[in-house]
This record gives structure tokens, C-alpha cells and sequence, in this order.
């Protein structure tokens, strides 16, 4: 048995040696993909385009000015002579914010019943450098405001110097975005490699033409499967520990759990999106067909694993909802060893979730014979688009 398995392996590594392309692309551009997310992510947003139409001309206009360019978000400010040209601007998607400071704005910050007022404008088509724009500007006006009420009130700017809030971040101190976005990236990128190599297992020899070759040898069905399952765990989990390294050195992702339990989990999750990927192939007719499946589902993962947005501000139904999808709970987990430095006495519930979802994936019965989808009867033989037409 073991014999027979392992010709399947050597077959299968030399398809994979055929079409180098293949791995060398899954493998490759997936850390080329995570380096650019990771290197976007992590640095902060700067340069940013900022307009001025400044209509008081005064001391205090002048000390709006400074404290914008002291933000360090934006990299200049272009004088506007009037409103159209703003509008211009923005049309033009030329600056990301503008400010317009009305006539009489010194005037009205220097009056004791004063109500200084500045009008900001921004470019809301593209919402990520708007908000920062928008972060930037409020910081830089409540600094100003805060100077303003206590010198209305008599006091010294320097008043508040004693107050330092005690304030402190946990899992994250430097509040860096890459920290979050590079282990869900990392959580897609294996996900995707596996469910792909696995998709196109048997899809490929379908469409080959060399799927009745593998029908007739004295191999088992289980052998066949097993015999096509171990590269793709083996490169999936070699993928993983790319990432992984990747994350570490090049980004700063520390790994604060066990590393040890962080591998196993790691292997437990590659086992299930292998049988995701397993029933993909044996439903798909062409590699074609194979890869658009495994897109589809990737996309449905994507919206559960919390990168584009988090889960807890989903509605009820859609949190229900990706209990049911094991990138999810992958991705608690790995956030967890990563970032927290949980075990199982945290971790237990998505572990638990994880090889529930694995049984039910493994659980899948064969439309035709009744039997599970890794087994093939000798009526599936005899027409091999019948396997695994999945209840």
C-alpha cells in the first residue's frame, strides 16, 4: 500500500516539475503579493495634496498653515484663489483635502465671544486618504482650539503640561496597520495555494486525458487520493513557513505564542482547505472550471476572515454566518499565537470549530454509490463524471 502511495507522490512531484510555472507562481507571488501589502500597510500615510484658500490673510491664518504642515500628512499646501479653483481640483482628484479660511478668522479667534469657524473639503472618492486627511486637520484644529479656550480663560497654555494620561496598547504598541493586514494576507495566500494545488489534482488528469490510466492500475481509490493529497500538504505547509519567516523578519510580526502549537494548527488547517480543494476537483470538470470555483470561494472567505472589514461589525446573521467558514476561525487563530500570545485555553472554541468543519468536509457522500467521496465503487468506475456529485 505504502508502495503504491508513494508512486502516486513521485507522479505527482514530477507533473509539478513539468509545469514549474505553476508552484514557482503559487509559491512566489503570494510572498511577492504579501511584501507589497505588508510594505503599503506599515508605512504611514504622508504627502498628501492640501489646498488653502485662505481669505483672512492674517497672524492667526498664517498659524492654521503651520500646524497642517507640522501634521507631516500632508507634504505642501497650493494657494487657491477662489472656490472654483478648489472645485477644479477635486474634480481632478489633484488634492485629497482642502481648507478655506473665511474672512475675519483672526478677528474672530482674538474676540473673547468669538466663534472661529474653517470649512474643510475632501475628496471622499478615495475614503482612506481622506480620513487621514481628515484625522490630520482635526488634530491639528483641537490643538489650536484647546490653546484658544485657555487663553480666553486666563490661563496659561502651559497649564495642561502637567497632565499626561496614562495610556497604553496592548498586542499592538505602535498601532501599525501592517500588523493586522500582513497575518490576514498571510492567512489568504495559504488558503489559496492550497485549495488550488488541491482543485487541480484531478481536474487536470480529467482533462488530460490520463485520469482512465489511474482508473485501471491496482491502486485504491484511498491510495490515489492519499497519493495526490500529501504535495499539495507539503507545499501548502512549505508555503506557510515562507509566509511565516516573511512576516517575522521583513514586517516585524512577532510570534509571542508557541510556535510549536502554531505549526500543528497550522497543519490541521492546511488538512482542511485540502479536502475543500479535494471536492472542488472531483466536482470540476476542467482546470478552467477548477479555478474559477476555487476564486469564488476565496472571495466568500475573504469577506469572513476580517481584512476588508471586522466581523463583529457585521450583522448578526453574516457573524452566524462565518462560524461556518474555516479561514475565520484560521485567522483568530493565527492573530491569537501571533499578536496575543494565546494557547488553547483561548484558542479552544476556533480549534474545536476547525476540526468540525474538517469532519463535515470529510463527511461529503457520493450522490451514486452512497459512499463517502474519497472512496470510489465499481459503478463510479464505469462513469467517473459521477464521483462526488456532492449531497
Amino acid at each position: 500500500m505504502f508502495i503504491r502511495i508513494w508512486s502516486i507522490v513521485v507522479k505527482e512531484f514530477i507533473q509539478l516539475i513539468r509545469d514549474w510555472w505553476m508552484p514557482a507562481f503559487m509559491l512566489f507571488g503570494g510572498m511577492l503579493e504579501l511584501l507589497m501589502v505588508g510594505w503599503a500597510t506599515s508605512r504611514p500615510m504622508v504627502n498628501l495634496p492640501l489646498m488653502v484658500l485662505d481669505q483672512d490673510r492674517s497672524a492667526a491664518s498664517r498659524q492654521v498653515l503651520v500646524a497642517l504642515e507640522n501634521t507631516g500628512t500632508f507634504a505642501r499646501h497650493d494657494h487657491a484663489g477662489n472656490m472654483a479653483a478648489i472645485r477644479e481640483a477635486l474634480d481632478r482628484g489633484e488634492i485629497n483635502a482642502a481648507v478655506v479660511i473665511p474672512p475675519g478668522f483672526g478677528a474672530e479667534l482674538e474676540s473673547p465671544v468669538g466663534e472661529p469657524t474653517l470649512a474643510i473639503l475632501l475628496n471622499g472618492a478615495e475614503s482612506i486618504p481622506a480620513r487621514e486627511s481628515l484625522r490630520a486637520v482635526e488634530g491639528a484644529i483641537r490643538e489650536m482650539g484647546q490653546e484658544i479656550a485657555l487663553r480666553r480663560l486666563g490661563v496659561s497654555p502651559n497649564y495642561l503640561s502637567n497632565f499626561v494620561p496614562s495610556l497604553r496598547v496592548w498586542f499592538n504598541e505602535t498601532l501599525s496597520e501592517a500588523l493586522y493586514t500582513t497575518p490576514a494576507e498571510l492567512g489568504l495566500m495559504l488558503e489559496f495555494t492550497v485549495l488550488l494545488f488541491a482543485a487541480l489534482s484531478f481536474s487536470r488528469e480529467r482533462e488530460l486525458g490520463t485520469l482512465e490510466q489511474l482508473l485501471v492500475m491496482p491502486l485504491s481509490s484511498l491510495e490515489i487520493i492519499v497519493g495526490k493529497a500529501i504535495p499539495v500538504v507539503l507545499i501548502g505547509f512549505f508555503d506557510f513557513l515562507l509566509l511565516l519567516g516573511m512576516t517575522h523578519v521583513a514586517f516585524g510580526v512577532p510570534v509571542r505564542g508557541s510556535l510549536t502549537l502554531l505549526l500543528v494548527l497550522a497543519f490541521g488547517y492546511v488538512l482542511v482547505e485540502l479536502g475543500k480543494g479535494m471536492v472542488i476537483s472531483v466536482r470540476a470538470h476542467t482546470q478552467h472550471q477548477a479555478f474559477l470555483v476555487v476564486l469564488m470561494v476565496g472571495m466568500v472567505d475573504f469577506m469572513f476572515t476580517g481584512y476588508a472589514a471586522p466581523v463583529e461589525s457585521m450583522p448578526r446573521v453574516m457573524q452566524l454566518l462565518a462560524n461556518f467558514i474555516p479561514a475565520y476561525h484560521w485567522l483568530t487563530i493565527l492573530r491569537g499565537i501571533l499578536l496575543k500570545g494565546a494557547g488553547l485555553d483561548v484558542l479552544w472554541p476556533h480549534v474545536l470549530a476547525l476540526a468540525g468543519l474538517g469532519a463535515v468536509i470529510g463527511s461529503f457522500r457520493c450522490i451514486t454509490c452512497g459512499g463517502p467521496w474519497i472512496e470510489v465503487c465499481g459503478e463510479c468506475y464505469e462513469d467517473f463524471d459521477q464521483l462526488c456529485f456532492i449531497e
